[in-house]
């Protein structure tokens, strides 16, 4: 901020923080519930897990009893899929994000970049707006944040993205700026925040989820331990945390892959892709319909050196598939399988990029021929809730659905996923797809080749990033202390 210094900026904002009664989460607390303090535990009985209530920060966690007011910490949220429905042997466990508040992981994702900005004093609530550009989960993700954090938010995305998003985005009251194109037009996305900071100077931050290490932090600190947690709950004898596969979108999630590797160093990772627009594979272009991955581009914060393998998946599986899980004919279909009703009905908590999760994860384990010995994780980054609509609009271009058509997409779309456009990645490979990050992010964003070099050869780069969890924690504390909110509930 001009004319104004870091201590005064903590100053505003521990008196914003103060006014509206924000208490902040540690990522210790995020990734482990039982120790948030049980005062707050009992306000949360009473407030709905999308409420625009402060308390629902400590509610960013996979452990949320899956209720939608009131409810408490439990499990893991997850669901195996079975055989029945993959056509593998491997055990395909899929996070829920479904029970985070907005139905996304994405507000996990937005409070790592947003909250070291307020506790080092980098960002003033009281007199500046949070940019968020994406394509979507991620700008509602953290206006979610901004307004329950006290502070006004901007979000920027692609003017083709569903409709749910945007009558989301305006019940927060955020200002939307709607881009030109749809998933992949991430490079307008960028222009449009350059001219933004150039017209609006140090009135707005920007908090890019594909350069800001919070994003990855935070699925490091507490989306890696959740897939721990739930691994050794549901296993035992011969079984194997074999596979892990992420499409790459910002590369957030993948940071969850940096914690793993170290509990389960024989971890199979792959990095997913839209097949229509091969990034990683073959430096593609053009566009597809996978809403909530990016492409067209290496985020920085993706650490490729821990990469084992890289997955394009058609965009026709997950169109197709979100009818067969949701429509009536579909769980007909489904039901004659064998599929067990309770988890059909739960297929609704699948969106469009969590079936392309699930698809890249078959395609992984028939690639590795995984066994039930072995386990897969994926996530689910949100629900069918934010693409009602997609199937409004499936049904008006395509006619009513069918149960010749639902037997169409279970055979081909489900069953037949096969294990094409899979790249297991030698040392080149991975050394060749970091290199892309040269021409958007050195000579487009002004990041310097030196720090290019560190990430791929100071073997220290990733794992100071990664550790900072604890660092931040300490802050965070010291910035509830100055508040002085949390007296009452220790």
């Amino acid at each position: 901020m001009k004319n104004m210094n870091t201590e005064q900026i903590l100053k505003n904002t521990i008196q914003r923080c103060r006014e509206n009664n924000i208490i902040l989460p540690t990522y210790k607390q995020m990734a482990d519930p039982d120790l948030i303090p049980e005062g707050i535990k009992s306000e949360l009985s009473n407030i709905g897990l999308w409420d625009l209530n402060p308390r629902n920060l400590f509610r960013l966690t996979w452990q949320n009893e899956p209720v939608s007011k009131g409810g408490g910490f439990g499990d893991v949220n997850y669901i195996e899929l079975p055989p029945e429905l993959t056509g593998v042997k491997a055990r395909i466990i899929v996070l829920i994000g479904k029970f985070f508040p907005t139905g996304a992981h994405k507000v996990g994702a937005t409070f790592g970049p947003l909250v070291e900005k307020l506790i080092s004093g980098q960002f003033d609530p009281t007199r500046q707006k949070a940019l968020w550009p994406s394509t979507g989960n991620y700008c509602r993700g953290g206006a979610y944040d901004g307004y329950l954090l006290g502070c006004p938010s901007i979000a920027v995305l692609p003017e083709e993205m569903s409709r749910e998003r945007y009558d989301w985005l305006e019940k927060v009251g955020a200002e939307i700026i709607r881009t030109e194109g749809g998933e992949a037009n991430v490079k307008e996305i960028y222009d449009k925040v350059k001219q933004l900071e150039a017209e609006r100077g140090d009135e707005i931050v920007t908090l890019n989820q594909f350069d800001e290490i919070g994003n990855a932090l935070w699925h490091y600190a507490v989306t890696g331990r959740a897939m721990e947690k739930v691994f050794n709950q549901i296993t035992a004898g011969q079984q194997r945390f074999s596979g892990l596969f992420l499409t790459q979108g910002s590369a957030g999630t993948l940071g969850s892959a940096d914690y793993l590797r170290q509990k389960f160093p024989r971890l199979h990772v792959a990095a997913g892709e839209a097949l229509q627009v091969p990034t990683l594979l073959q430096n593609g272009y053009g566009a597809h319909r996978i809403e909530g991955i990016g492409d067209k581009h290496v985020p920085w914060i993706h650490n490729m050196k821990n990469m084992d393998m890289v997955v394009g998946v058609d965009d026709n599986i997950p169109m197709n598939l979100i009818r067969l899980f949701n429509e009536p004919v579909g769980h007909d279909l489904l039901k004659a399988q064998g599929i067990d009703p309770d988890l059909i009905e739960k297929l609704e908590y699948l969106g469009i990029s969590s079936i392309a999760n699930i698809a890249g994860a078959i395609k992984m384990a028939k690639y590795y021929e995984y066994n039930e010995h072995d386990v897969v994780f994926t996530v689910a980054t949100d629900s069918m809730e934010m693409y009602q609509s997609r199937l409004a609009e499936l049904n008006q271009e395509h006619g009513s659905y069918s149960e010749i058509r639902a037997h169409i997409d279970y055979e081909r779309y489900l069953q037949g996923i096969d294990d094409e456009g899979v790249l297991e990645l030698n040392y080149r490979d991975k050394k060749r797809m970091h290199n892309l990050k040269y021409f958007t992010w050195v000579e487009q964003q002004g990041k310097t080749v030196e720090e290019l070099d560190a990430q791929w050869y100071d073997d220290s780069y990733w794992t100071s990033k990664f550790h900072l969890a604890d660092e931040w924690d300490e802050k965070i504390e010291a910035f509830n202390d100055k508040t002085g909110l949390l007296k009452k509930y220790v």
